[in-house]
């Protein structure tokens, strides 16, 4: 482990720069665009981003490294260009060159240069590849500036320069198109609904004229792991609620959002807006999807331009309060149990304490890792990261850290509570030989529901 400073890291930049290829011939850039309109149009984006918050932040690093260490990619690689407070240089340069308190004298003295094309293909990489937006280095930060939102905002730049990965973007503009980023369309689900129905004989509610719950799915969960509709289902049936699945607002994932598109990333939330409004909905129940969490949950009011008039709730929050009220009671599994957190529902979405109760009243006995709960590190795959190919030995890289600290607990059980880290659970633990398997949360529930005496 390096114990470099920022200050230090940032030293080692050029002659690091020095030995890699040129950006060209390592960034796939979309779209028919000149050199000079990426950068307008990045600089243009970027600008609009600037704000009271953003330019404290701007201001406010000391250099300390803390972000460094805190970064599962940066721990991996050791390379010091994958520093989180690193990663938005560009956007912080184009801040001080152009409306930060000294610009006059950034630009008139070319204290800041101009930001090139050249650097913008390569922070492509930093801000997409080696970036899952997991908010470690901002929980950790002394100045509490907030990386991981920087990082979110820089790709809004990005994506309006044409300068999102060709993978990320294609299944971006697939899921704008189509309403699904993995070809779940409204009919293939539908299908697969009532696949899960006969399989499990579970009776399944779908385009309810009116419901108080609307439940969502993600197209991980469609498309590989079916059984959560299944699992969903049952529970809401047991607990005699008044549910149902839209064909017209279905899909939880918001690619949008990840590629950095606020105009798709709306257009996504709101047919999820405008189905729960439609049939008079109290509850949106989000699936075991990380970033759907942080995409409906707390950027969707934004995205709407009012206040949602409906509750929106993760599947383990609804499943925590459904226990607490005795709404529902669970066997009891007698097994150790390790949880991995997904970061954007606990970390960054403050639901840390809903998976735990749930695995209590399992009576399971839950081994956490060495950084578990708010300091869980992130398997990698997420931000978009899983989508991006050129990016997979890195990730394997870092699950590779997260197998050997999950493995450090000797339970018996691996349990999440996200389908997209389960997806790279899966993939990284084929590709590494772990040799185990991560279980679902929901599953796990469903399939121990004790039934009523």
């Amino acid at each position: 482990m390096s114990n470099k400073t920022v200050t230090e890291i940032e030293l080692d930049l050029e002659s690091k720069r020095l030995s890699v290829r040129k950006p060209e011939e390592r960034f796939d850039v979309q779209g028919e665009m000149s050199n000079e309109q990426r950068i307008e149009k990045a600089m243009l984006n970027f600008a609009k981003d600037f704000g009271r918050v953003s330019a404290t932040y701007m201001e406010a690093c000391i250099h300390c490294g803390a972000c460094a260490h805190a970064c599962p990619f940066y721990e991996a690689s050791g390379d010091p260009r994958h520093t989180p407070i690193w990663k938005i240089e560009p956007f912080k340069q184009a801040y001080k060159r152009e409306a930060g308190p000294l610009a006059f004298f950034y630009k008139t003295f070319n204290l800041k240069p101009k930001v090139t094309v050249n650097e913008l293909k390569e922070w492509q990489e930093l801000l997409y590849d080696t970036c899952t937006m997991c908010g470690r280095c901002t929980l950790i930060c002394p100045m509490s500036i907030d990386i991981a939102t920087l990082v979110g905002m820089a790709r809004h730049a990005m994506f309006h320069a044409g300068l999102v990965p060709h993978e990320l973007y294609t299944v971006t503009e697939k899921a704008y198109r189509e309403g699904s980023p993995l070809g779940a369309t409204p009919q293939v689900f539908e299908d697969r609904i009532e696949w899960m129905g006969d399989e499990h004989e579970v009776d399944m509610h779908v385009d309810e004229d009116q419901a108080d719950v609307l439940v969502l799915m993600s197209s991980i969960e469609i498309q590989k792991y079916p059984e959560s509709m299944a699992a969903t289902a049952k529970i809401l049936n047991h607990m005699g609620k008044s549910w149902t699945f839209r064909t017209d607002g279905y899909e939880a994932t918001n690619f949008g959002m990840l590629s950095g598109n606020t105009a798709w990333q709306k257009d996504m939330s709101m047919k999820i807006i405008n189905a729960a409004e439609k049939i008079g909905a109290k509850l949106v129940i989000l699936p075991e999807c990380g970033h759907a969490y942080q995409a409906l949950r707390w950027q969707g009011a934004n995205m709407a331009g009012k206040p949602l008039p409906f509750k929106v709730q993760h599947i383990s929050e609804f499943l925590a309060e459904a226990l607490e009220s005795g709404a529902i009671k669970l066997k009891k599994l007698g097994k150790t149990v390790a949880f991995h957190d997904p970061c954007q529902v606990s970390r960054r979405g403050g639901a840390t304490p809903a998976p735990r109760k749930v695995l209590e009243a399992l009576g399971v006995e839950l081994k956490e890792s060495e950084s578990g709960g708010d300091m869980n590190v992130c398997c990698g795959g997420g931000g978009g990261v899983i989508t991006i190919h050129r990016a997979d030995t890195l990730r394997y890289k870092v699950m590779g850290a997260k197998f050997r600290q999950l493995d450090a607990t000797g339970a018996e059980l691996m349990v999440t509570s996200c389908s997209n880290c389960r997806q790279n659970f899966d993939d990284s633990g084929e590709k590494l030989n772990w040799g185990k398997e991560m279980n679902s949360l929901l599953e796990l529930v469903a399939d121990n529901l004790e039934e009523a005496k």
